[in-house]
């Protein structure tokens, strides 16, 4: 089992590292050029990539195998490592689910529709304390399980 974390906005990377100490389990985080840096954490592995708009997503699709684990916010690379048996995480604890899919890329597709339009909604609010402390517990929870 590993972890590939979709790294270019993704607020729980201390998490996910505190799941990866603990349970001795390899991660990757996978980001675009613009986020790199050469004060990244030594022993980490990190993977950057092109900045075009989905060259994350499709190096995480082709390195994630039936059994690892991903972070992502992108429903649309969720629903593809789902059919993988790639077990998806939002960045808010929430496991992503081939039944609640479908409705989930309707959902996303309205609201593409209605920005096109001019409309824009709030966005999601932002991450709070007991949003990470979720996430953290779902999540070792899930790892504990496959254990």
């Amino acid at each position: 089992m590993k972890i590939f974390i979709d790294a270019d906005a993704c607020p729980v990377k201390d998490e996910i590292r505190e799941l990866a100490k603990k349970y001795d389990l390899p991660m990757t985080f996978v980001a675009s050029y613009n986020h790199f840096s050469v004060n990244l954490p030594a022993g980490e592995e990190w993977v950057f990539v092109d900045t075009d708009k989905e060259s994350a997503d499709m190096r995480i699709l082709n390195l994630a195998k039936s059994g690892d684990i991903v972070v992502t916010q992108d429903i649309g690379l969720a629903s593809m490592l789902i059919a993988k048996d790639v077990a998806t995480f939002s960045n808010r604890g929430e496991e992503y689910r081939e039944s609640e899919m479908a409705m989930m890329l309707d959902m996303r597709y309205l609201h593409a529709k209605e920005r096109r339009q001019g409309k824009y909604s709030k966005g999601p609010r932002a991450m709070s304390f007991q949003d990470n402390e979720n996430f953290l517990h779902k999540l070792d929870t899930f790892i504990k399980a496959r254990l």
